[in-house]
């Protein structure tokens, strides 16, 4: 009787019946999408770590912004789809912001907080949606083809296989360094693991390639396997506490890429998984406000915690195609995320050596955007390969989408196309000139 009424409650909640789907199918696409995803609970440490922020505080902020994203994304939008930290955020936010502009992490986050609430209220204002519509889909592809080269080109440098060079700015790292061949054999791994489509193939080559840096001595193992979770002190409410320093001008500039990378990422991410999953109706995606509003609100979340924007996670894919298609396999997902925090001691084997195969392997499959771009026709091909060349050459987000954002308008009023140009792009257009004078030209 009691077990009756469980299955009325998910069925009535999450509408199981009438998406052809039932508890135990939707509760293995739950498991399938965390086992996929589940490498950024290693990977985001170790990323914004290079920044100078606590790995274990990001390590239970990123787990709390994932549980949070997912439950909202399961009750409020009824979406198989999780949520967690994005990984062209987080690169952005150390190499580009910390590093190369020279801001420490703790006034990046207050630029992130503000972009966290700025997101929120156009998400509820819905202006998110006219602004993702109007901004050319070759110029999202461009962008997420970028992230994605530059994204690889971190996890190569981290792992060694890339190294500076005084004469020709990069070159092939040696080969006799040890942990090298853990990136190395991680990369081969988890490339087999996807050809075989083999779920979880990222989070299975993460494990396997931390056993071969423990058995040979590369990775030293941790005191103890579980723990409590680390405490979110180093990272809680700095973004806020630092929002005084907001009046840099710089950082206004970070605000606004913060925004526009959040903005067409988890956009094309739901759409594409939408498609998937065939939960299209008229080309449209059903409560996509609700979904965007979900991804707004664990942003703000986790801007709070102390971790970089959140977005929709392609990984879903893999859930989805076991058969989940309610909001209770991100429910599972997320719930999956709670248990997951008790094994934090883990952070110290996973090394950069051993995220960093994750990296290039996760850079592949958002360079795969480049394919739907019109190469054929001159004033869309330059604009878009300027973004995508431009990320990772100038290792600055902001610049290589300037550089698109800039060109296209010029090309295509060039072209004899000036009425496809929207009021939108010619706002960015003046946008982004006022953007690299305050980051180039303006310090100087």
């Amino acid at each position: 009787m009691e077990e009756t009424r469980t299955i009325d409650f998910f069925d009535r909640t999450f509408h199981l019946s009438e998406n052809n789907t039932n508890i135990k199918q939707e509760c293995l696409a739950g498991l399938t999408t965390f086992v996929s995803m589940a490498y950024i609970l290693f990977v985001n440490p170790s990323v914004l770590g290079v920044a100078g922020m606590d790995k274990g505080a990001v390590f239970t902020a990123t787990a709390l912004s994932a549980i949070i994203g997912c439950f909202l994304m399961g009750i409020l939008a009824n979406y198989p789809i999780a949520i967690a930290p994005g990984l062209g955020d987080n690169a952005f936010f150390t190499y580009s912001v910390v590093l190369a502009m020279g801001i420490p992490w703790q006034k990046a986050m207050a630029g992130v907080f503000v972009a966290s609430v700025l997101f929120t209220i156009l998400s509820f204002l819905k202006v998110r949606e006219i602004v993702i519509n109007a901004i050319p889909k070759d110029l999202k592809y461009a962008m997420a083809a970028g992230i994605g080269i530059f994204i690889s080109f971190v996890g190569l440098q981290g792992g060694g296989i890339i190294v500076s060079s005084k004469s020709s700015l990069v070159e092939l790292g040696s080969l006799t360094v040890p942990t090298t061949w853990i990136t190395i054999f991680g990369i081969f791994l988890i490339a087999i693991l996807m050809v075989k489509k083999v779920p979880g193939a990222i989070f299975i080559g993460l494990v396997a390639t931390t056993l071969l840096g423990l058995l040979t001595g590369l990775v030293k193992m941790p005191d103890h396997l579980i723990s409590m979770a680390p405490s979110l002190e180093p990272t809680f409410g700095v973004g806020i506490k630092f929002l005084p320093t907001m009046t840099d001008p710089k950082m206004w500039a970070v605000v606004l890429i913060f925004l526009l990378v959040a903005f067409f990422d988890t956009a094309g991410t739901l759409v594409g998984l939408a498609q998937e999953a065939g939960l299209m109706k008229d080309n449209k995606m059903p409560r996509i406000g609700r979904a965007l509003m979900a991804d707004s609100l664990s942003m703000l979340g986790g801007a709070v915690m102390g971790t970089t924007p959140t977005s929709a996670y392609v990984e879903s894919s893999a859930g989805i195609a076991v058969g989940g298609k309610t909001g209770l396999t991100a429910i599972v997902t997320g719930t999956l995320f709670i248990l997951s925090m008790a094994f934090s001691p883990l952070l110290e084997v996973v090394t950069t050596q051993v995220t960093a195969a994750a990296l290039i392997v996760v850079g592949v499959l958002m360079v795969s955007a480049l394919k739907d771009i019109e190469c054929d026709k001159f004033e869309i091909a330059l604009p878009s390969f300027l973004v995508a060349i431009g990320i990772p050459l100038t290792y600055n987000i902001s610049y290589g989408i300037a550089f698109g954002f800039l060109t296209y308008p010029i090309l295509m009023v060039a072209a004899g196309r000036r009425k496809e140009v929207n009021v939108v792009m010619w706002s960015m257009f003046f946008v982004f000139i006022a953007l690299l004078y305050i980051l180039n030209i303006l310090p100087k």
